[in-house]
């Protein structure tokens, strides 16, 4: 080697030396910074570390350093929760796929997250670790770990899959099995839960946490002895959210050994989830109060079950029933038997439910169904019950009591056996007699005769035959009455009847409609001396009668003598047997005697509506004992007093012939033309034209007379043979009771002779017989005719019949003013009535109210009116009232109605006697009026509803929840054809459950 070569060789390697030297120290002092650095990391100084391994991993070119700070950056980005963090350590895996420490980035990492009770975090983690990696010790761990987190994050399947392998771990073992029986537990798989319990329960640290668990586990395998133990020794040491878990799992395991006494304290100590009870918690607090037979208490508690849809509940409601009936709360019980037998959870539950239902119904009445419709479902749906016979008794007694006449007959058409004929012959009576009472006489008649064709019971046969008689009478035919009255008097079971003491009022009364005078006198004389103590208005009414009978047979002194026995009752329409027993006098010659009583009569009956027809007959009467004078006198006083009365034509006429017969003729012609100008057409014109006709002949004033004729448009001289002819043509006709041909007749008159002399007396008649046909739109403008014209004596009856058309078809504002006119035109006691009533009917309907009250208050004051007045004139003070919201007025008048009122009028009148007793918070009595109105009153379907939503009202004001709602429920299933029930129910449920579900788990709060 040369020198050259050799001092060269020498530089290199000193040059080497220097470099390693370099690099030496370079890596010393980044190893120095490194353990730094680690150190740092151990001292949990994250911040610092991370900042010292960036400084490492910049200087150095070392691999494992490298690889190594980056291990660390990424770990301490995790610890303090960077948010790059993540990503550092999948950076780390990517570039460094051959360090060492790749598993365990994927572990500490994941640990990291598991300390921290990341859990979900840790599992992320935990899945990309290789298990092959891991030592036998850090495999415990990360299957523990894995475990723990999966179960954490309710991932039990996974959980358990981890768990499981490290279940006799020394380390482990005890945790795991812990875990792995608390998920069973939660899986409802009670026998391995009690298994792993069992392996761990005797160390401390799981002692207080299984306690709970193994009492409850205990419970739910049935080992109610072992709950209730280990319940109550755990009670002491635990907290209130426990305590009452505690006190249901030692109450309901009492329950389950039917030691319900030892069940109620602890039942009662749970407080509910969240605060609440749901219908299970309810059910077994009521039972076992119900197993005591602390009856009020299970009802309390039975009652909270609102809209329960499954075996609990229906059990509950079946007992609720049975509580209810044990305390005699016999409508409670039957909406509970009914909620209970629309269930089949338990078909034997269903059945006796339906049982006693049925059966409650028939007690109390039923406002849903009527208790024959029940009592014949039942046996519907159980033919081969026990209690058939029982039931068919009662189904076919129901059909009576239930009032419900109506779907009484719907529900008996068709049916065969002699006991239901029996039922059907009564039922078709009563319905009869309900449509009777409401003037539908037809039907009534069609009724009665049904009931006739089944003659099962004597005692209803008979009567069936009285009454189909007096609807006869009532529609006119007399000789069909008469035949039926005597039919009834024959049957030997007549005697035994109600109806049977007024037997000879009826015979009187259609022997006089048939005007057999002798006939009606004997049987009205028979019927006063066997009823002289009895019902003195009918006695009273007989005696007028009889009066009458005499009267028109000309036996004035008999007559005379029935007037006054009228007199001496001191009842109703003693006027009118005053002024009869006057005129009687007059006949039989007593002038003086019948002037000095007419006299009487218009001082004495001031109000009288004969006054007017008192002072025509003194003017008459003085006339024919010649004392012209006082004729004169009181006849015109009779025109001043009476300008609206029918009589005031007569007495002009009458003063006229007066003045004729004392040949005074000016004053005569004076009162004959203001007679045919006033009153044109009526009897008493054409007679004063024709007695003018004759003065005027008598003056030689001929040529006046027939200018005064001409004025008179009714008068037509050369038509009036003619005129006459055509007239009486037509009346024999009527007179024949030929109906059509009377008519077509009468109209033919009519369009012939517009004017004619008869006209008025045509139209009354055509109108009549229209009327008697049923044909009311036509007969109506006849007596508009009359009723336009001049007061006649068809004027009364024309306005009768006219308003009582307009009435019928609702035109209130044409029927109003008839009304008033007859009201005060009428001299028939029952006209005045008639137009008083409908008055406050038809303003009632145009919103007059206190015009209607008014008119009713008239009414009242007629001490001659009937029940069924009565009831209308109060309904219409009580509805008024409600309308003007004037409620103690209402209150009042509702009942007066309820006193007298029958049908859909009693029916309203008791549901405000319910609803005013709610009002005054008298619940329990409002339920009573309720229960009264279901049972009489079921027919009447708007008010049964009504009915059901005050009760239902008052049960919930009584803490009853369960009878309310059901009672609402049942309104919305049953009643949906009245629009403001069903709203108002929908209210009052909604209310009423958003209420229960503040306490109740089990209600769903909502709209309908």
């Amino acid at each position: 080697m040369t020198l050259k070569n050799s001092v060269s060789f020498l530089v290199a390697i000193s040059l080497s030396f220097q470099i390693w030297a370099q690099q030496s120290a370079t890596y010393t002092n980044n190893l120095v910074e490194y353990q730094k650095a680690l150190t740092l990391y151990n001292n949990q100084q994250y911040l610092a570390a991370q900042s010292l391994f960036g400084s490492v991993k910049k200087s150095t070119k070392e691999d494992v350093l490298l690889s190594d700070c980056a291990y660390y950056i990424a770990n301490c980005a995790v610890r303090l929760n960077q948010q790059n963090a993540d990503q550092l350590i999948e950076n780390f895996v990517k570039e460094y796929p051959t360090s060492t420490k790749r598993n365990t980035a994927y572990v500490d990492v994941a640990d990291y997250y598991f300390e921290n009770s990341k859990f979900a975090y840790a599992r992320k983690w935990y899945d990309k670790v290789d298990e092959s990696g891991l030592s036998r010790a850090e495999k415990e761990k990360f299957y523990f770990n894995n475990g723990y987190s999966a179960f954490s994050s309710k991932q039990y399947k996974e959980a358990k899959q981890y768990l499981s392998k490290v279940e006799n771990s020394k380390e482990y073992g005890s945790q795991a099995k812990y875990y792995i029986g608390f998920m069973a537990y939660e899986g409802d798989d009670y026998d391995s839960a009690n298994k792993y319990f069992e392996q761990v329960s005797n160390q401390e640290k799981y002692k207080e946490k299984l306690s709970y668990y193994q009492a409850d586990l205990n419970f739910k395998l049935g080992n109610f002895e072992k709950a209730i133990q280990l319940a109550k020794a755990r009670l002491k040491g635990s907290d209130a959210n426990e305590v009452s878990e505690l006190s249901k799992i030692i109450g309901e395991s009492y329950f389950n050994l039917n030691k319900y006494a030892e069940a109620i304290p602890y039942l009662q100590a749970y407080k509910g989830k969240n605060g609440k009870w749901n219908n299970t918690d309810f059910y077994q607090l009521g039972y076992a109060h119900y197993k005591q037979g602390n009856f009020d208490k299970a009802i309390s508690e039975f009652n909270k079950i609102i809209g329960g849809t499954n075996s609990i509940a229906q059990n509950a409601y079946y007992h609720l029933g049975e509580s209810y009936i044990k305390l005699n709360k016999k409508q409670e019980a039957l909406n509970a038997f009914k909620n209970a037998s629309e269930m089949d959870f338990d078909l034997k539950i269903q059945e006796d439910a339906w049982l006693n239902y049925a059966k409650i119904s028939y007690d109390i009445g039923n406002p849903y169904q009527s208790a024959p419709q029940v009592l014949a479902a039942y046996l519907e749906k159980y033919p081969k019950t026990a209690q058939k016979e029982e039931i068919e008794t009662l189904l076919i007694d129901s059909y009576i009591t239930s009032k419900n006449y109506k779907e009484a007959l719907r529900l008996l058409e068709g049916k065969k056996s002699f006991e239901n004929k029996v039922a059907y012959q009564k039922v078709a009576f009563y319905r009869g007699l309900e449509m009777y009472n409401e003037s539908n006489f037809n039907e009534a008649k069609s009724l009665f005769d049904a009931s006739i064709k089944e003659p099962r019971d004597a005692n209803f046969t008979a009567r069936a035959t009285f009454w189909k008689a007096e609807t006869d009478y009532n529609l006119s035919n007399y000789n069909d009455a008469l035949i039926g009255f005597k039919q009834f008097q024959q049957l030997a079971s007549s005697k035994a009847t109600p109806e049977y003491k007024n037997l000879d009022y009826n015979l009187a009364y259609t022997y006089f409609k048939l005007k057999n005078y002798s006939q009606t006198a004997q049987f009205f004389n028979q019927f006063i001396a066997s009823n002289k103590k009895d019902d003195k208005v009918r006695l009273n009414d007989a005696y007028l009668r009889l009066g009458d009978a005499y009267f028109v047979s000309s036996d004035y002194k008999n007559a005379i003598s029935a007037y006054e026995n009228a007199i001496k009752l001191s009842a109703i329409d003693s006027d009118y047997a005053f002024f009869q027993k006057v005129i009687s006098a007059g006949y039989i010659g007593q002038d003086s005697k019948k002037i000095k009583e007419l006299e009487q009569f218009i001082s004495e009956y001031p109000k009288s509506k004969l006054r007017d027809d008192a002072m025509y007959e003194l003017g008459n009467t003085y006339v024919k004992v010649n004392e012209t004078d006082k004729a004169i006198q009181v006849y015109n006083r009779l025109n001043s007093e009476y300008k609206m009365s029918s009589f005031v034509s007569k007495a002009l006429l009458r003063q006229g012939l007066v003045y004729y017969n004392n040949r005074n003729n000016d004053q005569a012609l004076s009162k004959f033309k203001q007679v045919a100008s006033e009153y044109p057409g009526t009897p008493e014109a054409i007679q004063s034209v024709a007695t003018a006709r004759l003065i005027y002949i008598d003056l030689g004033r001929v040529n006046e007379y027939a200018s005064w004729v001409k004025t008179l448009n009714y008068v037509q001289v050369t038509d009036t043979d003619l005129d006459n002819a055509t007239y009486e043509a037509a009346e024999k006709q009527y007179l024949d009771n030929n109906t059509d041909k009377a008519i077509s007749q009468f109209n033919g008159y009519l369009n012939q002779f517009p004017s004619g002399l008869h006209a008025m007396q045509a139209h009354f008649y055509v109108g009549q017989l229209y009327y008697k046909k049923g044909l009311v739109e036509n007969a109506a403008p006849h007596y508009k005719y009359i009723v336009d014209a001049s007061r006649n004596e068809y004027t009364e009856e024309a306005l009768s019949r006219l308003s009582q058309y307009y009435l019928e078809s609702k035109n209130w504002n044409k029927a109003i003013p008839l009304l008033q006119r007859l009201e005060e035109e009428a001299n028939f006691p029952q006209n005045v009535i008639f137009a008083q009533s409908n008055l406050m009917k038809a303003n009632y309907q145009m919103e007059s109210y206190s015009k209607a009250v008014l008119y009713a208050e008239k009414v009242l004051e007629n001490s001659k009116i009937d029940n069924k007045i009565k009831a209308d004139a109060n309904i219409i003070i009580a509805r008024s009232a409600m309308k003007t919201n004037n409620e103690a007025k209402a209150k009042e008048a509702y009942a007066k109605v309820e006193v007298v009122a029958t049908g859909e009028t009693a029916a309203e009148a008791l549901y405000y006697n319910a609803y005013f007793k709610h009002k005054e918070s008298k619940f329990e009595a409002s339920n009573t009026a309720v229960q009264k109105l279901a049972k009489d009153f079921s027919g009447y379907k708007y008010y049964s509803a009504k009915g059901l939503v005050l009760m239902a009202k008052n049960f919930y004001a009584l803490n009853d929840a369960f009878q309310a709602t059901y009672i609402l429920e049942s309104v919305l299933k049953n009643f949906t054809e009245f629009d403001d029930v069903i709203n108002e129910a929908k209210t009052e449920l909604n209310k009423i459950k958003a209420k229960e579900a503040k306490t109740n788990s089990s209600i769903q709060a909502g709209g309908n």
